[in-house]
């Protein structure tokens, strides 16, 4: 079973009268632990594409399954379990929370789903150590380069050992 499996996906957003069609006719497989890369020139769907997959926003027309389940039928709470534990997202704006430490950011996801301190530290440190920034792991975004900010984004989209 696929992890993502979109068929015929439409994604229409109204601004006033005027309709974008951001996506049409998108049909996508995503098996567990598979790499996947979008890409395309601005406009071309990318982000569309990227919240239907995290659940963020949901298609309108087509079938959307995530993890055999039918998108519309999970909870918001669900949702957001989907997106902690099941992707990891590295974003473009990098997304770090700007009064924690590169640490604590990198704990949080673990946080989340109810790892203890002690076990989300231990974790955190092991990421922040794969990406080259163990000697960071005190200092907030706003002190970092942005490659050491996208380095940390990297450390926490993966701390949960993500499916996608």
């Amino acid at each position: 079973m696929a992890l993502i499996d979109m068929k015929n996906i439409t994604k229409d957003y109204h601004l006033g009268e005027t309709v974008v069609h951001a996506l049409r006719g998108v049909d996508l497989q995503i098996d567990e632990k598979e790499f996947v890369a979008i890409w395309g020139p601005s406009g071309s769907g990318k982000t569309t594409l990227l919240n239907l997959i995290g659940a963020i926003d949901e298609p309108t027309t087509g079938e959307l399954a995530i993890a055999g389940k039918d998108v519309r039928s999970l909870t918001d709470n669900q949702k957001s379990a989907h997106r902690n534990e099941k992707i990891g997202f590295v974003f473009q704006g990098f997304n770090l929370v700007p009064v924690l430490s590169a640490l604590e950011n990198v704990m949080l996801p673990l946080q989340i789903k109810g790892a203890s301190a002690a076990e989300a530290r231990k974790q955190a440190i092991a990421r922040l150590e794969e990406v080259g920034l163990i000697d960071l792991v005190h200092k907030r975004p706003a002190k970092m380069s942005g490659g050491q900010q996208q380095r940390v984004s990297i450390a926490r989209a993966l701390v949960n050992d993500p499916s996608l």
